[in-house]
């Protein structure tokens, strides 16, 4: 069976659907980011003191397993670098965060978690799309 080949639109010099990849992968990245990687590491020695640490690792084994998914795995996400494996301890971080550290928090309260959990679960199924400098395995 062959894959069926999304036809290109006059104009656009990529497909709609590899435009909306390079989209997903920008915003949920710079999201990530901004919001919770950045934090950690402009505050670190702040947030040894706050991080939860579900499974009793300690703190700095924690902080940086965050950092790890939070930090670094956006860039090379945004990069189009290794990306469906960057998205894999982005996926673990929220999957952690949203049912063993907060789970009495209703879906409005962790809509943030939820929608990034969507987002870099749709990009590690689908791949970074055409405009990436790494090389999927999907894409080759």
């Amino acid at each position: 069976m062959q894959a069926r080949q999304i036809p290109r639109r006059q104009g656009l010099p990529v497909p709609p659907l590899d435009l909306g990849l390079l989209f997903l992968r920008l915003a949920g990245s710079f999201m990530l980011f901004y919001v919770h990687g950045l934090p950690k590491l402009l505050h670190y020695a702040h947030e040894l003191t706050v991080i939860e640490d579900p499974f009793g690792m300690g703190p700095t084994v924690s902080l940086w397993a965050a950092i790890f998914a939070e930090a670094l795995c956006p860039i090379l996400i945004v990069l189009g670098i290794f990306t469906r494996l960057a998205c894999l301890p982005i996926i673990g971080v929220l999957l952690v965060a949203m049912l063993a550290v907060h789970p009495g928090w209703s879906i409005a309260e962790g809509q943030f978690g939820w929608l990034l959990l969507v987002i870099f679960t749709s990009i590690a199924l689908c791949g970074p799309g055409q405009w990436h400098l790494g090389r999927d395995s999907a894409q080759s």
